[in-house]
């Protein structure tokens, strides 16, 4: 008699940015496309993969937290993702309880590693090394380079699962960053900036589509870089403001959203694009940082007060109601008061949508760890608290202006405890962290896109009458994706 199969079972948790979303769902097809069987839950699973974060200290805290948690439930408990990749070898010594610790080079045979974990062999730790070294200087020279990037180089196939059903969806149009700001590790262990293929773009997305799909979140370290490693016949400058329209044009997908613009490498061209291109939402995430001149000049950055209120103005004669969103680090090594006041001033005056604000705290290994005049971090607290107080009445008031406006709600969720039914987002929130929009209604489902009219607001959440539900598209033709085929909707 035969012994039965070993049990596969892989349960991702995932922590951190839209990005790492991806990536975990690239990990999901992979091990279904090894005969794993995957989930987002931990349940009966042989061995929990925790995608991790490593961008700031009280993210690696959250990914140390969830991997121990991980432990807890006696299954073999494997760290990949940004944590992984940055600290290798130094995080599995500090973390006994994680069985593996594994970099991005691990991704393309993750089943295999997760069977040795299961069959109790040793794994070598991830020894960590700068990826932007890896790939040539030269961007154009980089889509010949063979280093495993998440995300990038699967040819003809979709190797993505789905972890939840939910109508937006991230997809990533590149990986890495080029760009040198002091206050930042991520291209250190992202490595240099790489674009993907638009072919390979167009046909994740379809893909996306036909698993239900009606937004596409495009993902990245820096949107405005893409393209720029392509090459002539795909690439250059305008290579995005292409994209747009081809996304836009799949059937099923009703709104396509870019996110992180860096404002100087942001062109009128692609401000018009995505103001003007049917099914793009007026959505623009700048990523300013700060106001000060001087402050971003030590940020190693470009741009000041004057640049970037331009730069809004731009944006809202193209498109008046268009959402702005950004984040700003506050208490940046030698912040004097006046220049804290002239963000307070430029934030004033801008009148974003939303706002994150950041205390500046030091990271492993960047210039600004190292930059004098650092700032008690009692007083880096108190001007977190300061600006976030200023920001919390100026983006009630711009949620507040948009009362009486039509928007185009897509709806994500159903039955809360909140004492709303039914929520969703408009064209100028982005997902999770811009607020949302509450509906009046009833008897919606997670995925319908509903016309309405704002009737007031909660800060920054929109109260919103329905008028019309929007019906979707349906989608006939099958796609493939990691052993997968799509259904119709």
């Amino acid at each position: 008699m035969s012994a039965p199969p070993p049990s596969r079972r892989a349960a991702l948790l995932t922590l951190g940015c839209a990005r790492n979303e991806v990536d975990s769902e690239e990990l999901a097809g992979r091990l279904a496309d090894g005969g794993w069987e995957v989930s987002d839950a931990g349940d009966g699973a042989d061995v929990i993969v925790v995608n991790t974060c490593g961008f700031v200290e009280s993210a690696k805290k959250d990914s140390v937290d969830a991997l121990l948690e991980a432990a807890e439930t006696g299954a073999k408990v494997v760290a990949v993702g940004c944590m992984a990749q940055r600290y290798g070898a130094e995080l599995a010594e500090s973390l006994p309880e994680a069985a593996a610790v594994l970099g991005f080079d691990h991704y393309p045979n993750l089943g295999a590693r997760l069977d040795d974990v299961v069959a109790g062999r040793q794994i070598a730790s991830h020894q960590p090394t700068d990826r932007r070294t890896l790939l040539p200087i030269s961007p154009v020279q980089r889509p010949q380079s063979d280093l495993a990037v998440p995300g990038h180089g699967w040819g003809p196939r979709v190797l993505r699962k789905r972890l939840d059903d939910a109508p937006v969806a991230a997809l990533k149009i590149a990986s890495g960053c080029d760009r040198r700001c002091s206050f930042c590790a991520i291209p250190s262990f992202r490595g240099a900036f790489v674009s993907r293929p638009p072919a390979e773009i167009t046909a994740e997305a379809e893909w996306l589509a036909s698993q239900g799909v009606r937004e596409l979140f495009l993902v990245s370290e820096n949107s405005t870089s893409y393209g720029k490693d392509l090459g002539r016949e795909h690439g250059g400058p305008d290579a995005l403001e292409r994209l747009l329209p081809q996304l836009a044009a799949i059937a099923g997908i009703d709104r396509v959203r870019v996110s992180y613009l860096q404002p100087a490498e942001t062109r009128p061209g692609l401000l018009r694009a995505i103001a003007s291109t049917e099914g793009v939402a007026d959505y623009f995430d700048m990523s300013f940082q700060h106001a000060s001149s001087t402050v971003l000049r030590r940020m190693r950055r470009f741009g000041g007060t004057e640049s970037f209120l331009a730069l809004v103005d731009q944006i809202r004669a193209y498109a008046p109601d268009a959402g702005i969103r950004s984040n700003v680090i506050v208490g940046f090594p030698g912040e004097t008061e006046a220049e804290l006041a002239e963000l307070e001033h430029f934030l004033t005056e801008a009148r974003l949508d939303v706002v994150g604000v950041f205390g500046y705290s030091d990271e492993d290994g960047t210039e600004a760890e190292n930059l004098p005049g650092k700032l008690d971090p009692a007083e880096v607290a108190e001007r977190v608290t300061r600006v976030s107080g200023l920001v919390e009445q100026l983006t009630s008031q711009r949620a507040e202006d948009r009362v009486g406006d039509e928007v185009l709600v897509l709806v994500e969720r159903v039955g809360a405890d909140d004492g709303w039914d039914c929520a969703g987002r408009a064209a100028h929130q982005g997902p999770e962290v811009d607020g949302e929009c509450l509906l009046t209604g009833d008897g919606y489902e997670v995925g319908d896109l509903v016309r309405g009219k704002v009737v007031g607001a909660e800060g920054v959440d929109l109260v919103v009458e329905p008028v019309e539900l929007v019906a979707p598209v349906e989608i006939v033709e099958p796609v493939e994706a990691a052993g997968r085929e799509s259904a119709p909707r």
